[in-house]
C-alpha cells in the first residue's frame, strides 16, 4: 500500500502471526508483527498511520485492554479485533471501546481485507460518515415493528433465550427474526450489525 500505511498486527500465536502477515503482503500491504500488547507498546511512536489488528485473549494484556491503554495515549488509529470465542456481548463491549471491527476466527482472507478498507476509508475522515449514517438509517426503515425490537436485543448482547424472555416469544422466533434482521440491514456479522447501531448514536 502507498502512503506508509502500516498495518499492526497483535498476536502471542505466532502461526497467527505469520498467516496474518502473508495474506496482508501478498495484497500489497506493509505489516509489522507483535508478539504481545506490550510489544506492540514498545512502539507506540511509530504507530502515525495505519492501523492494528489485535487478539482479545493474549496474556499479561488483552486486546481490550490494550485499545483502552492505546485510547489513553491518544492513539487515534482504527483498531480491529480478533477472537476465537466472540460472543455478542463482547462484540458490544468492543465496538463501545472503540474498535472499527470485530472478526470472529476463523475469517476468511476476504472479510479480513474488507475490514481493513473498511476502517482505511473512515480515516478519511467524515465525510462520508453522514451518508453510511443515511443509508444505515434507511435499512432500519425496511424493519417491522418486533424486527426493530429484536435488533436492539442484539445490539444490546441480548441472547436469543434472554430476548425472547424479554419480548415474551420463544428463542427459535428471535433466531427467525434475527436472520431477517441480519439479510435487511446486509450485516456480515454481528459486530458490523453492532457497529451500524452505534454509528447511529455517535457519542457527545
Amino acid at each position: 500500500m502507498s502512503d506508509n500505511f502500516v498495518v499492526h498486527v497483535v498476536d502471542d500465536d505466532e502461526a497467527v502471526r505469520e498467516s496474518l502477515t502473508f495474506t496482508l503482503n501478498a495484497s500489497d500491504i506493509d505489516v509489522v508483527a507483535h508478539a504481545s500488547a506490550f510489544d506492540l507498546l514498545e512502539h507506540v511512536s511509530s504507530l502515525t498511520n495505519g492501523l492494528v489488528i489485535t487478539d482479545v485473549r493474549m496474556p499479561g494484556m488483552t486486546g481490550l485492554e490494550l485499545v483502552a491503554r492505546l485510547k489513553q495515549l491518544g492513539v487515534s488509529l482504527p483498531i480491529i479485533v480478533l477472537t476465537g470465542h466472540a460472543d455478542v456481548a463482547m462484540a458490544v463491549e468492543a465496538m463501545k471501546a472503540g474498535v472499527a471491527d470485530f472478526l470472529e476466527k476463523p475469517f476468511d482472507d476476504a472479510a479480513l481485507l474488507t475490514a481493513i478498507d473498511a476502517a482505511r476509508q473512515r480515516l478519511q475522515g467524515d465525510a462520508g460518515r453522514q451518508a453510511e449514517r443515511n443509508d444505515i438509517a434507511g435499512r432500519i426503515a425496511l424493519l417491522t415493528a418486533r424486527e426493530k425490537e429484536v435488533f436492539e436485543a442484539i445490539v444490546e448482547g441480548e441472547s436469543n433465550k434472554s430476548a425472547a424472555l424479554k419480548l415474551g416469544i420463544s428463542p427459535r422466533t428471535v433466531e427467525i427474526y434475527r436472520a431477517n434482521v441480519m439479510e435487511k440491514m446486509r450485516a456480515r456479522s454481528l459486530s458490523d450489525l453492532v457497529r451500524m447501531a452505534l454509528l447511529l448514536k455517535p457519542t457527545t
